[in-house]
Parts: structure tokens; C-alpha cells; sequence
């Protein structure tokens, strides 16, 4: 088999111009995704249970993320358009909506189901005696959770939420199912003229492979900037004890 160099130079150069597309849903899905999760990953660490936020997880992670475009692809949209312009006459073109909002809803639904589980997890973690502590100094519960259980949480996060950003990234691929033009779009368009699909996944291939790395080093840059902000916090906490300890001594002898 040979391949045609030529075709995969062009097919690599139409689609970087699709990158862009690729990076907005998987930055817009993070960003959303990641303030939802945490909200209800709260939620989800109440002592009242939530069936309606335990099933909406159960239903996307018990589900290929393929069905759920179909459903919000196709089925949703016929539902819609029936329901809004046969039975209510409203007359609204749903039809109309463009693809990249439904890719992402679709991507959103389902990347915040998982990182509700990755950040409730990480929040778990903390002690407990830590809130204790906190409490018993007069701060208050939401004083607590934002200035020692969160940063801490989010840091303990950090690993998972960047396989999450790579995973949601690659999922993107499958953006082309609803029309949205993004690197596989692109790639299977420029090689449908000539055939040339092997040349379009290669190229396809090599593009996320790219991607997949940077993001990583951005997340590996981050850890050690977490690391160093964490070892710097506890230098500062065994310092505060031992003058603590220094001052009560001193006062008591």
C-alpha cells in the first residue's frame, strides 16, 4: 500500500483550519461541565439524598455518549418541532438551531456527570477533621469549604480532570455526526473525493495526538505550580504550630 503524500498535506493543512472548532467545544464543554459538576457534587455530598442528580449520573455513564447524540441529535429535535409547531403553533424553526449547540449540550451532559463524580471523590478525601478544625476556630461551614477543603479538593482533582479535558477532547471527534465541522469533519470531507480515508484518519491521528500531548504538559505545568502552592501552605501551617506551641509554653512556665 502507498500512501499520497500530497493528499495528506493538504487533508493536514484543511485540517488545522478545523482545530479551532475542536478546541471551542472541548474548552466551552470543560468550563461548564466543570462548574456544574462541582455544584452538584456538593449536592451530592449533602446528607439528603438526591435521586434526581444520582439517576441523571446513573443514565449518562450507563450509556454510549454515541446514543446520546442521536437522541439529542435526532430525536429531540423532531420531538421539539412537533410538540412546539404542530401542537402549539408556535411557528419556531427548530431546524434552524445551529449543530454546534447541540454538540454542546450533548458533550456538556455528558462530561458533567463525570466530573461530578471526580470532584466529589476528590473532596471526599479531606479529612474530615480538618472541617472539624476549622469550626472549632469560628469559621463558618462555607468559610471552611472555600479556603481549606476546596483548594485542596481541586488539587487532589487535578489528574482526573485533565483525563477528562483529553477524553471530552477526543469525543469531539464525533462532532461530525451532527454536522459540526470540526478535524474529523474536515478530514472525511477533504478524503471523500479521492477515497483516501486511510491518508484522513492518519493525518486525524497525528492532530490529536498533538493536541492530546499539550494538554497534557498544560495539566503537568499545573500539578507542580499545585504542588509547590501545597508545600508552601504546609510550610507555613508546621511554622504557625511550632510558634503556637513556642507562645503557649512560654505563657505557661
Amino acid at each position: 500500500m502507498q500512501l499520497n503524500i500530497e493528499f495528506m498535506k493538504r487533508a493536514f493543512i484543511a485540517s488545522l483550519g478545523a482545530v479551532p472548532i475542536t478546541l471551542e467545544l472541548t474548552f466551552i464543554t470543560m468550563v461548564v461541565s466543570s462548574v456544574l459538576g462541582f455544584l452538584l457534587a456538593l449536592k451530592k455530598m449533602d446528607k439528603k439524598k438526591n435521586r434526581f442528580v444520582d439517576a441523571y449520573i446513573s443514565f449518562v455513564r450507563g450509556t454510549p455518549i454515541v446514543l446520546q447524540i442521536l437522541f439529542f441529535y435526532s430525536l429531540l429535535p423532531t420531538t421539539l418541532n412537533y410538540v412546539l409547531n404542530v401542537v402549539l403553533g408556535l411557528g419556531i424553526k427548530v431546524f434552524d438551531i445551529d449543530p454546534i449547540i447541540y454538540a454542546i449540550t450533548v458533550f456538556c451532559l455528558n462530561t458533567t456527570a463525570i466530573l461530578t463524580e471526580v470532584f466529589r471523590s476528590a473532596l471526599s478525601s479531606i479529612g474530615y477533621g480538618q472541617m472539624e478544625a476549622a469550626l472549632s476556630v469560628g469559621m463558618t461551614n462555607w468559610q471552611a469549604m472555600r479556603w481549606i477543603i476546596i483548594p485542596q479538593g481541586l488539587i487532589s482533582a487535578l489528574p482526573n480532570i485533565c483525563t477528562t479535558t483529553v477524553n471530552v477532547l477526543k469525543s469531539t471527534s464525533l462532532a461530525y455526526m451532527m454536522t459540526v465541522q470540526d478535524v474529523m469533519a474536515v478530514a472525511k470531507k477533504e478524503a471523500s473525493y479521492g477515497y483516501n480515508y486511510i491518508e484522513a484518519y492518519l493525518v486525524v491521528l497525528f492532530i490529536y495526538i498533538i493536541l492530546c500531548v499539550v494538554i497534557q504538559l498544560i495539566f503537568r505545568e499545573a500539578e507542580i505550580i499545585a504542588a509547590e502552592y501545597k508545600r508552601g501552605r504546609a510550610v507555613t501551617q508546621k511554622t504557625f504550630s511550632r510558634r503556637w506551641s513556642y507562645v503557649k509554653v512560654k505563657k505557661y512556665t
